[in-house]
């Protein structure tokens, strides 16, 4: 499956790729990975840095006739988003990403793919262990745990890096010159609840909300896909009056839209025929309204083994009275770049078990004041419903700089190679050039890279010749980088 891959242009690249993909490479579970780039860096023969946090940098020389140009730093993160369809059976902790391809794409076997950041990493491996490729001094940064928390750019020291310009290769549009993003900050409610008894009285089920796109919830969050954690608010919303809520899982990860939400249910044996009318006309009613971009939206009731314990019917209308008051989706459009989402939430995960609630948001915005704002109105809205309320894990935005110059010399050759001009833009996602440069803030930051689509959700796919065109790009930027003062 993989081999196929290997033998793709530009090989070098490929094959850095494959390799890569074969090492499990989970946020937070990244020990492997680091140890694989370190000795890719030891084994080349250069000087080969792991810092105190885990990232790693590898630096490399100018090639010759390149001494007098600026140092630059290549940068790219080791860690990938893990999301699996469920009836996909792999083990992302032992197995290495099955890959295949499909016309012009590359893609998985029923999980991500780690295009994001893998090609940027692979590309950066390739120009390292390159003996004919012309470059400046380069400073290679491998950072970890970029997917879940940003900790490898937070925790990146002053005095690691020399170099005045970087270059970040994880922006997902071969159209694109990034040179903004938003900030975020993670927003957790949690409650205990003392569980009643039930008898025999009662009949469970198992609620699956399933088949929706999921995505990338900074880039995709715009685009109207279904959040399976508000639509499965809406079937117990519709119901509450006739069932107990046992269990809720719902979403995975913070930076993925969650594509699938089960609940277990149990209604008394005199309301089953009531809960399965509401039930239908509901889920009728939901893939109505998203028939056109939710077309494979599926809902299924699943008869099952009655369980002994349930939430309270008060503390189940507060749970659903948050999460429906909950915001989720774009707060607001930027009034400074045309089509920019400059503010908004993803109810990523909610868990409900054993006494037990926790509900996870991701808030986004390019604006402090905006990202805060979000927040708080959720903290407001859970904290009505007597949630405990945190807010953790804040990173800055990165501020647009139209006046960057190597952003004019990358616009420059984009139009002189490609025939035509680059959309400079900044994006809803989280880069980390914005928290790189709290420590290095004189530091001239850009991003790009292929094109990607489907990222954080089993239908992440990378674009062959986009690929293509994105290794042509970087190695002319390399020549181009601008003599030192």
């Amino acid at each position: 499956m993989n081999k196929d891959i290997r033998n793709l242009e530009p090989i070098q690249l490929w094959n850095n790729f494959a390799d890569l993909n074969a090492v499990p490479r989970g946020s937070k579970k990244e020990e492997r990975v680091i140890a694989f780039m370190a000795d890719f860096g030891k084994k080349l023969g250069l000087e080969t840095i792991i810092d105190p946090i885990q990232n790693v940098i590898i630096k490399k020389p100018a090639t010759k006739g390149m001494e007098n140009r600026k140092t630059i730093v290549l940068q790219s993160h080791l860690d990938m988003v893990h999301q699996k369809n469920e009836d996909t059976n792999f083990d992302f902790d032992t197995e290495g990403i099955k890959m295949i391809i499909d016309g012009d794409w590359v893609k998985a076997d029923g999980t991500t793919l780690g295009a994001d950041n893998g090609l940027g990493v692979a590309a950066i491996m390739s120009i390292l262990e390159s003996n004919h490729i012309p470059h400046p001094a380069i400073e290679a940064l491998f950072t970890i745990d970029e997917e879940t928390g940003m900790t490898g750019a937070k925790g990146l020291q002053g005095g690691y890096l020399d170099a005045e310009i970087l270059l970040n290769l994880d922006t997902e549009e071969d159209t694109e010159l990034d040179i903004g993003c938003a900030g975020g900050i993670d927003v957790t409610a949690r409650k205990t609840y003392k569980e009643e008894d039930l008898n025999e009285d009662y009949k469970a089920y198992k609620i699956a909300v399933k088949g929706l796109r999921g995505g990338h919830s900074g880039m995709d969050i715009h685009r109207g896909f279904g959040n399976a954690n508000k639509i499965m608010n809406r079937i117990l919303k519709a119901t509450h009056n006739l069932i107990n809520i046992v269990e809720i899982k719902g979403g995975s990860l913070r930076n993925a839209i969650p594509r699938e939400s089960f609940a277990i249910i149990v209604c008394k044996t005199s309301d089953i025929a009531n809960f399965t009318t509401k039930s239908e006309e509901i889920s009728n009613q939901i893939k109505k309204e998203f028939k056109a971009i939710e077309p494979n939206i599926e809902f299924i009731f699943e008869a099952i083994d009655t369980p002994p314990k349930s939430i309270s019917k008060e503390e189940q209308s507060k749970l659903i009275a948050a999460i429906e008051n909950a915001h989720n989706g774009v707060f607001k459009m930027s009034e400074d770049m045309d089509d920019l989402v400059e503010a908004s939430n993803n109810i990523a995960k909610i868990t409900l078990k054993d006494g037990n609630i926790q509900i996870d948001c991701l808030t986004r915005s390019s604006a402090e004041e905006s990202k805060m704002e979000v927040a708080n109105q959720l903290k407001s809205a859970f904290e009505n419903e007597e949630y405990t309320v945190e807010l953790s894990g804040s990173y800055p935005g990165w501020q647009p700089n139209s006046n960057s110059p190597i952003l004019g010399v990358m616009e420059n050759l984009y139009e002189n190679i490609f025939n035509k001009k680059a959309a400079v833009v900044a994006c809803h996602a989280g880069l980390e050039c914005g928290i790189l440069g709290t420590n290095y803030p004189e530091m001239d930051m850009i991003s790009f890279g292929p094109t990607i689509k489907g990222a954080h959700s089993p239908d992440e796919r990378a674009n062959i010749p986009s690929t293509q065109k994105f290794w042509k790009y970087l190695l002319e930027i390399l020549q181009n980088i601008p003599e030192k003062a």
